[in-house]
C-alpha cells in the first residue's frame, strides 16, 4: 500500500477512496477549490488550488511516495483536457504513480462487440476525445501511470432517482445498446490494487464484467426501488426527446472484457451483476 496519497478531484470517487486508504491510517490529501471544510471533516488535509488557474497551483509539492489519484474530470468544452496539462505542469517532481480515471468512451461505437484493452481508440463524442487527450498527454510524459477506463459507475448515492422519478423515457429493449457499470465499492478496489500492484504505464477495463443494455439498466434500479419502470421509445422517437448527451451515449454500443484486471491486479469483483449490486445499494 501506498505511504502517502494526494487526489485531485475530491468528488463522489476521490471521497470513497479517500476513505479506504484513511481506514488504514495512510495519510490523504486533496486539492480543492473551496470543498475544504467538509475535506477535513472526513480527515483529508486539503490544498487549496484550482486546475484552470495555474497560479495557483505553485503552493504545493507532491512527495516522491506519495500516489497520486487524478480524478479530475477536464473541462465541459472544446477537444483537449488543458487541467491535467497545468496540474503536471506544476509538479516540482514526480510522485511515485499517477492513477488516472479515463471513460469507455475512447473507443467510441464497437456493435456490442467483446473489447479487450489492445481496442484501437475511436472517441466520437468530444467528452471522450478531451479523455483520449488526458491520456496521451500522460502517455506522451515521463511519469509511471495507470491509466483506469471505468464504465459507467453507480453505488448508492448515485442512482438514477430523478430520472425515474420524472418519467424520461428509455429506448425499446430491443434497440437499447450493451452498456457497462461498477458498483463504488469495486472501482474503490481497483484504485486501491492499481496504486498497489500495477505495473508501470499500464491500462486497465474497470466493470462487473457483466454487460447488459442501457434500458435493462434503469428497468433493474426502477424495480429495485419500487418506481415505475420508465417509458420505453424507438429510436426515431429518441432524437426528439431525448439529451444530446443521452443520445450520444446511446450511439455506443461495447462489452468490456476485464480479464487484465483480474489476472494482473488480482481483482474479482464484489458485486459481479446488478442484482447483488443494486441490493447493497439499498
Amino acid at each position: 500500500m501506498p505511504n502517502n496519497v494526494f487526489i485531485v478531484g475530491c468528488g463522489y470517487v476521490g471521497q470513497a477512496v479517500a476513505r479506504s486508504f484513511l481506514d488504514r491510517n495512510i495519510p490523504v490529501r486533496a486539492l480543492t477549490r473551496g470543498n475544504f471544510q467538509q475535506l477535513q471533516q472526513l480527515g483529508i488535509q486539503p490544498i487549496i488550488g484550482d486546475l484552470d488557474n495555474p497560479q495557483t497551483l505553485k503552493n504545493f509539492q507532491i512527495q516522491r511516495d506519495e500516489i497520486v489519484f487524478y480524478f479530475a474530470p477536464p473541462p465541459n468544452q472544446n477537444t483537449t483536457d488543458p487541467r491535467l496539462r497545468n496540474f503536471l505542469n506544476a509538479l516540482t517532481q514526480p510522485p511515485e504513480k499517477i492513477v488516472l480515471i479515463s471513460t469507455t468512451g475512447v473507443y467510441g461505437d464497437c456493435k456490442g462487440k467483446w473489447i479487450t484493452e489492445d481496442q484501437p481508440l475511436n472517441p466520437q463524442a468530444d467528452r471522450a476525445k478531451r479523455r483520449v487527450d488526458a491520456e496521451n498527454t500522460l502517455k506522451n510524459s515521463e511519469l509511471n501511470y495507470t491509466i483506469l477506463r471505468v464504465a459507467g459507475i453507480y453505488g448508492a448515492g448515485k442512482l438514477p432517482i430523478e430520472r425515474l422519478q420524472k418519467g424520461i423515457p428509455v429506448l425499446k429493449e430491443s434497440q437499447s445498446p450493451f452498456s457497462n457499470r461498477i458498483h463504488i465499492v469495486d472501482l474503490t478496489k481497483v484504485c486501491e490494487l492499481a496504486a498497489e500492484k500495477s505495473p508501470a504505464r499500464s491500462i486497465y477495463h474497470v466493470s462487473d464484467g457483466n454487460p447488459t443494455t442501457m434500458t435493462d439498466y434503469f428497468n433493474r434500479v426502477a424495480d429495485a426501488l419500487k418506481l415505475p419502470r420508465p417509458p420505453e421509445i424507438d429510436e426515431k422517437t429518441a432524437k426528439d426527446q431525448l439529451s444530446p448527451e443521452m443520445r450520444s451515449y446511446l450511439a455506443e454500443s461495447k462489452r468490456l472484457n476485464i480479464q487484465k484486471a483480474r489476472s494482473e491486479l488480482g481483482f474479482t469483483p464484489l458485486y459481479p451483476d446488478l442484482t447483488s449490486g443494486l441490493l447493497a445499494c439499498l
